[in-house]
């Protein structure tokens, strides 16, 4: 191990089609070799540091690798609160397809010039996407048509996005124009506007998941938790079924987040993330 001390900064990344920042941070640990990338993408109503996020950052940054999470440019937070959905009007304006140019937003940055992490720290041909749970859904599409990614790894990840909403939640999102999904955390009612549905509908290629499963040519490995409360288990054994060569690591009796919570207090990642940073680990190194 590099007895070297970590880099870690936060960076703006600028959306190139929408007029909103991408924030982001990225860490690592300088050895002038260049490390395997991992780009890592919240889920809903999630945002790049919640929970245990941080420290799963770290934890990869130490055993060699360079680790970049980004806030979705609509997830609601702002830069000046990057814990805080002070944004709920952009919130309810996500979309699948904004977040896909914020996922090529990034990448594009990682090689432009202006990226401030040194080019000979970072192998560009070692760019790997992590995604939870709707963020696993987002890598899962963006992997198909993103030829930059080497690898992909998600947990708990939406399988599909046309089965999501009942029928009767539809029929009254299409009539109200909005839905307000209660956030159990902080006591907000976050508006979704039914542009988001609507995106769905308008772009049925590019925003299916299975598809983009069966045609992705990059190795997989996809965990999941046989408790998950928010997306059941079936999701990725249907992420097996599409793709044969998907490493599926499932976890008994562990939930939607892995036994993680927003705020964490402990110094220490919770069991489950402890294995899935060291499987994931061995998963980017095998497939060199």
């Amino acid at each position: 191990m590099h007895s070297n001390k970590m880099i870690q900064e936060n960076i703006i990344i600028t959306s190139t089609v929408h007029n909103k920042p991408i924030t982001a941070d990225f860490r690592y640990i300088p050895s002038k070799e260049k490390k395997p990338l991992i780009l890592f993408v919240h889920g809903f109503k999630g945002f790049k540091d919640w929970g245990v996020f941080n420290l799963l950052a770290d934890g990869f940054a130490q055993n060699g690798f360079v680790f970049v999470k980004i806030n979705l440019s609509h997830n609601g937070t702002t830069p000046e609160q990057l814990n805080d959905f002070a944004d709920l009007e952009a919130f309810g304006n996500n979309n699948f397809t904004k977040e896909l140019d914020d996922v090529k937003d990034t990448i594009d940055y990682l090689f432009s010039a202006s990226c401030q992490i040194p080019k000979d720290e970072v192998n560009l041909n070692s760019i790997n996407l992590m995604g939870h749970s709707r963020g696993g859904g987002l890598v899962l599409l963006k992997a198909r048509e993103e030829v930059r990614i080497h690898k992909v790894i998600t947990l708990a990840a939406i399988s599909d996005l046309t089965k999501r909403w009942p029928e009767s939640f539809l029929q009254e999102w299409r009539e109200k124009g909005v839905q307000y999904i209660e956030n159990k955390r902080t006591n907000q009612l976050m508006p979704l506007y039914v542009q988001l549905y609507d995106d769905v509908l308008n772009h049925p290629d590019r925003l299916s998941i299975p598809k983009a499963i069966k045609e992705m040519k990059q190795p997989l490995l996809a965990f999941h938790g046989t408790e998950d409360e928010t997306l059941p288990v079936a999701m990725a054994h249907q992420i097996k079924e599409w793709k044969p060569d998907t490493e599926l690591v499932i976890y008994e009796k562990e939930n939607h987040v892995f036994g993680a919570a927003h705020p964490w207090q402990e110094k220490t990642l919770p069991n489950a993330f402890k294995l899935i940073l060291m499987k994931s680990e061995r998963f980017l190194k095998n497939h060199e």
